[in-house]
This record gives structure tokens, sequence and C-alpha cells, in this order.
């Protein structure tokens, strides 16, 4: 449980981090950049004091970065500039329990006890309440349709590649192997390489000046200013969510099944709260209090039980 909250806490840093660097470098850029930190960091660990590409669950892993890394925080990162980085992960964080839930459910066969289903629900309408679009800042429609499909695709891809994790490790277990979580987050960061790189090298041609490609000399000036201004964003970022926040994360999915961890995890919002009041000026009223607090009975009846 202790791992999950850590998880959530550095997930909540991490939204900010990539809000940033979204709007000023495109989802799919700053999404890319996160994820190539992400692997020198974990892959330093993996080599160090793990056990690297080593493993019988590697395969399972590299799939689950795949669809949850990549194809997932794709989604998640074109949301982002569009919806905020409260509005995403209040969509995307709710939304991956219910889903986790029932693909476990129907793939893995775990199910939940009466209570665990009903302090997983306390928390999710704490986190509802709390984030209710009400006085938070203001969208344009087609922004908030594109933003919510990109929600709902990252929640469910997220969702997926969270029970494939829970695989991984239930087949490595079988095999009387017992992987850590930085080298298991190292597997599924390779997995999720693919995606975003492609998307950032389809972008880059797609806006290359007509002249063979290259840039003149005041856009790679202006280039460098950009980067200047944006890289402690994109190293937050990568540091916060991908490296340290998913490493507790397949610490936490390890032991306890994907809907009770996505779901403390959803908590991420509400930890977010002071953030955004900090950084971007939303405000917190008493809506949000009283829904934060719903939420955190959730978790402390969800860890009693």
């Amino acid at each position: 449980m202790y791992a999950a909250l850590f998880a959530a806490g550095l997930f909540a840093v991490s939204a900010v981090c990539g809000h940033r660097s979204s709007k000023q470098i495109g989802g799919a850029e700053a999404n890319l950049w996160r994820i190539c930190l992400a692997a020198c960091f974990l892959g330093l660990w993996a080599y160090t004091f793990g056990t690297g590409l080593e493993g019988a669950a590697f395969p399972l892993f590299l799939l689950s970065g795949f669809l949850g890394v990549g194809i997932g925080d794709t989604g998640f990162f074109q949301a982002l500039p569009r919806l905020g980085s409260a509005r995403t992960v209040l969509l995307v964080q709710c939304l991956t329990a219910p889903f986790a839930a029932v693909i476990e459910w129907l793939w893995l066969g775990t199910l939940l006890n009466p209570a665990e289903i009903l302090c997983i629900a306390v928390i999710l309408t704490g986190v509802g309440v709390s984030l209710a679009p009400g006085d938070h800042l203001k969208i344009t429609r087609r922004a908030l349709g594109f933003g919510i499909a990109f929600s709902l695709f990252a929640a469910f891809c997220g969702a997926l590649g969270t029970v494939l994790s829970r695989k991984a490790f239930a087949v490595a277990h079988a095999a009387g192997q017992f992987p850590d979580p930085g080298t298991t987050g190292y597997q599924r960061v390779l997995g999720g390489v693919l995606v975003p790189a492609i998307l950032v090298l389809v972008v880059k041609w797609r806006s290359a000046p007509a002249h063979g490609g290259v840039l003149e000399e005041n856009t790679r000036r202006v280039s460098r200013e950009k980067w200047g201004r944006i890289w402690p964003w994109v190293l937050g970022n990568s540091l916060a969510g991908q490296t340290l926040g998913m490493s507790c994360f397949q610490w936490a999915i390890e032991r306890n099944p994907a809907a009770i961890v996505t779901a403390i995890v959803a908590m991420t919002p509400v930890l977010l709260l002071p953030i955004t009041r900090i950084m971007d000026g939303e405000k917190i009223g008493v809506r949000p209090l009283i829904g934060a607090l719903i939420a955190v009975a959730g978790v402390i009846g969800l860890t009693v039980w």
C-alpha cells in the first residue's frame, strides 16, 4: 500500500512537469524524452544491481511496456495540453481502476471481496467530487472532446499493461525468479520507446522546412533557447514519473491486485491539488477538500481490509 501511495505522489509531480513540457514542445516529444531518460536511469540500476534483460517474464514485461507506457502514455500526453494536468490525471487514473478490475477478472480470475470493492468506489468517488468540472481552467469544446477520447484510450491501455505486469510477475515467480522493481521498470520502459519515437519522427518529418529538411540558423537558435527553459521540466517528469514512480508502481503491483493498486494511484489528482494551486493558480474550494477527505478515507479502509 505504501508503495502505491509513493507512486501516486511521484505521479502528481510528474503530471505537472509533463504538462509544462508538453505545452512547449508537444505531447509526443515530451513523452519520448521522458521515456528515453527513464530508460537510461533504470538501465543503470538494472545492469548494476538487477538482472538486465534476463528472466522468464521479460517478453511479458516488454509487451506490458509497449501497451501501457508506449501506447497508453502517448494518449495521456496528447490529453495533457488539451485538458490540463488535473483533468487529465482525474480521467485516466479513475478509469484505469475499473478497467483493470474487469480485465484482471476476465483473464486472471482475480476477484475482489465486497469490502475492497466498496473502498475502491469510495476512493474514486472522492477523487471525482474533488476534481469535478467547476472552477478549474476553461477549455474549448473541441479540446474537451479530444482530451476525453485520449484519456479513455490511455486508461484502457494503462489497465491492460498493468494486468500484463501482474501476469509477468506470476510467470517469474513460477520460474523461481523474483525480479526487483527497478529491473522490471526498465524492461517495461524498453517496450514503450518504439511508439513515441515513431510519432516524433513523423511529426518532425512533416514539420521540417522544404529546403531538404535543414533548419535555418534562426530556427536552431530559437530551439536552443526553448530547450534551455524546459529541460528541468523534462528531467523532473522523467525522474518523478517513469523512473521512481514506475518503480514504486511495479513494487506495489507485484504484491496486490491491479484494481487495488490503480485505485490508490487514483489519489494522484488529489495530491495534485496543492501543486496546481502553486504552479498554475487553480483554486482549491470546499468541494475539492471534501472529496480529498472521502478519497483518503477510502484508502484507509482499503489498507485496513
